[in-house]
């Protein structure tokens, strides 16, 4: 039996690898990534140092041409930001197609377990029930560690010395810088500190003729976010998102613009977080 762990460079998978192995032993465990081009270089950093506290290399199963296309690209090529069941595209290709490409040509169903990081929180167990489901109805098993078992041997990495990636000092998650799944609160803080991810973006909606929210383009963004920019409005999503945008509209004295409307609380892409 092989234990496929999905190493995304976050903390919680990284604590999910970390138990497998302790309880598998690592002849048995496989930890599988996606290298994604506008990945932080940091999450790089951790996701190695992880790989090398286990002993074990990491696997890719990569989409082709990952080494020059990122998100943007993807979806521009595709003339789409999302597939016909609204799942983002460029989760669907960069990481979904080619895992599943993965398991189906190096291990038989019923010869693996697939682990994922989801954690117990409301939210995530419902992403428990919806991703055992989908990988069940393939025939595959699924566990997740850090959300159901009982006996855990760590909380945090850094119990074995390892740093979780600076990015989480301003995001929620470590995905790509630019998630084409995240609210406007991550786009402000792309808008504030990666002005050229933030210039691709605005591409990507031109060309492809669609915003990336139901309400707005990025280019309408522009004017306010660089208002909360002036007025010092912190660019981070450690902060609640409705405290964040009342905090915004006291910095701007409520009168400069409309701000955008909150977005629900975004996830991380479903099969590597």
């Amino acid at each position: 039996m092989k234990h496929i762990v999905c190493h995304s460079g976050g903390h919680s998978s990284a604590l999910t690898a970390i138990e497998v192995v302790r309880r598998f032993g690592k002849e048995n465990v496989i930890l599988v990534n996606h290298d994604v081009l506008l990945e932080d270089a940091d999450v790089k950093r951790f996701k190695q140092e992880v790989a090398d506290f286990l002993e074990l290399p990491i696997t890719y199963a990569n989409m082709q041409g990952s080494d020059t296309m990122n998100q943007f690209d993807v979806v521009i090529k595709a003339e789409a930001f999302k597939v016909g069941d609204g799942q983002i595209l460029c989760t669907n290709r960069m990481k979904t197609e080619p895992f599943m490409r993965y398991l189906k040509e190096n291990h038989a169903e019923k010869d693996c377990v697939v682990y994922y990081g989801f954690d117990a929180t409301g939210h995530e167990m419902l992403r428990v029930q919806r991703r055992s489901s989908i990988m069940g109805s393939m025939g595959y098993k699924t566990d997740y560690p850090i959300a159901l078992w009982q006996e855990r041997t760590i909380k945090d990495v850094r119990e074995v010395g390892i740093e979780p990636p600076l990015l989480y000092s301003k995001f929620k998650h470590a995905n790509c810088i630019g998630c084409l799944k995240a609210g406007k609160q991550h786009w402000y803080i792309v808008y504030c500190e990666y002005p050229q991810i933030w210039q691709e973006a605005k591409r990507a909606e031109e060309q492809i003729g669609y915003s990336l929210f139901k309400d707005t383009y990025l280019v309408d963004l522009e004017p306010k976010f660089e208002a909360m920019k002036q007025a010092n409005v912190p660019a981070t999503e450690h902060i609640q998102s409705q405290t964040f945008w009342k905090n915004a509209r006291q910095a701007m004295k409520e009168s400069l613009f409309t701000l955008p409307v909150i977005d629900a609380e975004q996830l991380p892409c479903e099969c590597t977080t």
